[in-house]
């Protein structure tokens, strides 16, 4: 069964890399552009594996992780950040809202694909 992928970036060039890389490994990929659509498609459509963004407008990274993770539905599905930020205070803050991994922008394709597999398994 193919996995799906919901991405959340305000870049539309980031979403359509993410499309891609992910796409072309055999996942099936939604996309979102901020935190507020993120949590609207999530539970429209529902996902195995979430790549969000942190800055976004409306709602950003830390308050779409929150939100999920506030739906008892939500609490097992595996949630990757894809930030500029690298900053050790913002992890530790993406982790304590719930999120299971990090992964820095610029991003390599086949490494964001072993993390997705890694953590969809």
């Amino acid at each position: 069964m193919t996995k799906t992928v919901l991405t959340i970036d305000d870049s539309r060039t980031m979403r359509d890399m993410l499309m891609l890389a992910l796409v072309e490994a055999g996942y099936r990929v939604i996309q979102a552009v901020d935190g507020v659509d993120g949590l609207e498609t999530l539970s429209a459509e529902g996902a195995d594996v979430v790549i969000t963004d942190i800055n976004m407008p409306r709602l950003d990274g830390f308050g779409f992780i929150e939100g999920m993770r506030s739906d008892p539905a939500n609490r097992s599905i595996p949630v990757l950040v894809l930030s500029t930020e690298s900053d050790a205070a913002k992890k530790q803050r993406a982790r304590d809202a719930g999120a299971t991994g990090w992964i820095v922008k610029p991003f390599d394709p086949v490494k964001l694909v072993e993390a997705v597999r890694r953590v969809a398994a």
